[in-house]
């Protein structure tokens, strides 16, 4: 599936305005925000474009972010360091055009964004998702990511269970 899609930086080349992944605000986001978002260094957007066709099939966004230790589970905050807050990366954005929908692009969207955390310079505790409804809540369950305390809709998942997954993945 994944050889079928590039996933790239978004690009003023990239055409959003056929996008439509049925939630309007991700659709428009995408359409007017990203851009500025990835200019003014707030966000980057990563697209996935269908080779052949050059579609916009999805993409999400990837930024800095913290999390308080206070909001982990607490056999998580127990293992950390006394600090108030550890660093992490923050998908803020995730979505699917709903004409790719059923062959696993938004997972392709979750690995390529954990593989590039995995890959970045700085040091990241957690991966952060911010989901949006419940269907989103539930897909991002399926990955193990689980929820802060404090913030019902915002998942965590350890770098460390990223990384265990890559070298699983590299041993087979």
């Amino acid at each position: 599936m994944t050889s079928r899609f590039v996933i790239e930086r978004l690009a003023r080349s990239h055409d959003r305005n056929s996008f439509a992944c049925g939630v309007t605000s991700l659709d428009q986001y995408l359409r007017r925000f990203a851009g500025q978002d990835s200019r003014r260094r707030v966000a980057n957007c990563f697209v996935a474009i269908e080779q052949g066709t050059r579609r916009l099939a999805g993409f999400y966004t990837l930024a800095a972010a913290e999390v308080s230790v206070g909001e982990l589970p607490e056999e998580t905050a127990r293992r950390l360091p006394p600090y108030p807050v550890i660093p992490a990366a923050l998908i803020g954005r995730l979505a699917v055009d709903l004409r790719f929908r059923g062959i696993r692009l938004g997972e392709a969207l979750l690995l390529d964004a954990a593989d590039r955390v995995l890959d970045a310079g700085p040091a990241v505790f957690a991966l952060l998702v911010d989901a949006k409804d419940d269907a989103a809540m539930s897909f991002y369950v399926r990955y193990g990511l689980r929820r802060l305390r404090t913030r019902p809709m915002m998942l965590f998942l350890p770098v460390a269970s990223l990384e265990a997954r890559r070298r699983k993945d590299t041993t087979r």
